[in-house]
């Protein structure tokens, strides 16, 4: 149980949640971030609130940015701009495939890190130099894939809402075809890919429940009794904790509790004794 409050450093940037401490900023409010380059200036998008979660571990707020501060920051999105601009026209003239994705300017060491796209390695070494003698700073180019593409520049997801690598996200985890299979989704690249062109990350959202469904629910084609008689499985409803049986000529959607299943998956699943097998013996018993 603690208080948290989320910040922003660009707008409709990432979400960094830290520990308000003593403060109290509002919705708007610039408020001092620390980091390991010292402390930066963010915005105030989600006012200090109690959770009930533990937040133990997070950074605490510096407190309100000051005119000084404020400067500073303006100043460097100035450089960081100029960096940019100046960074383009160079890889033009140097003939590189590359797509400059963002620009950070540390300022108290001076030091530039330009993040790019390119269709393969790229040899730069001759572009450093250029771009170092030109911004008058020293210069790190560093290459990403399409993942961090889309988290650096931010979108809006096929679901409408903001990307979740741009927002929330802290870490990229492997997402497979077959946690598509599983739920269900068309594998179709179309359906089933980002804004970058891979797989959407949500995919790995809900797949442990289906996997726990899937575990305990009858087969598909599995001959089961149901409140409305006896049936086939036909499909399922994992959201809705459903099972669809095929009973006679209509098709019934029954809570996954109320269908017996053949007696040794039921068995073997709810390690049920003699009384609970015979039961579901009585109905089963055509099954075996």
């Amino acid at each position: 149980m603690g208080m948290v409050m989320a910040v922003s450093f660009t707008r409709y940037g990432r979400l960094y949640y830290l520990d308000p401490g003593p403060h109290s900023p509002r919705v708007g409010d610039k408020v001092l971030v620390p980091t390991d380059a010292g402390p930066e200036v963010a915005e105030c998008v989600w006012p200090p609130q109690w959770v009930s979660e533990d937040i133990a571990g997070l950074p605490v707020c510096a407190g309100p940015a000051t005119e000084e501060h404020l400067a500073r920051d303006e100043a460097n999105r100035r450089r960081r701009a100029e960096g940019r601009s100046i960074a383009k026209r160079l890889i033009r003239r140097h003939g590189l495939p590359m797509k400059v994705i963002g620009v950070d300017f540390l300022d108290a060491e001076n030091v530039f890190k330009i993040y790019f796209t390119a269709p393969h390695r790229v040899d730069f070494r001759a572009l450093v130099r250029d771009l170092a003698r030109n911004i008058k700073a020293r210069v790190e180019l560093r290459q990403v894939g399409p993942r961090d593409e889309a988290r650096l520049q931010g979108g809006i997801g096929p679901c409408g809402r903001d990307l979740c690598c741009a927002t929330f996200l802290k870490d990229f985890e492997p997402v497979s075809v077959r946690m598509a299979k599983e739920q269900d989704l068309p594998v179709n690249p179309l359906r089933i890919a980002g804004a970058c062109g891979r797989l959407m990350c949500c995919l790995k959202y809900e797949h442990p429940l289906y996997v726990e469904f899937k575990e305990k629910a009858p087969r598909l084609g599995a001959v089961v009794d149901t409140p409305e008689g006896q049936g086939q499985v036909i499909g399922y409803n994992v959201p809705g904790d459903k099972v669809t049986v095929k009973v006679g000529s209509r098709r019934c959607s029954c809570p996954s509790a109320s269908v017996c299943s053949p007696r040794r998956r039921h068995d073997a699943y709810y390690n049920g004794d003699g009384g609970e097998s015979g039961d579901a013996e009585g109905h089963a018993g055509a099954d075996e």
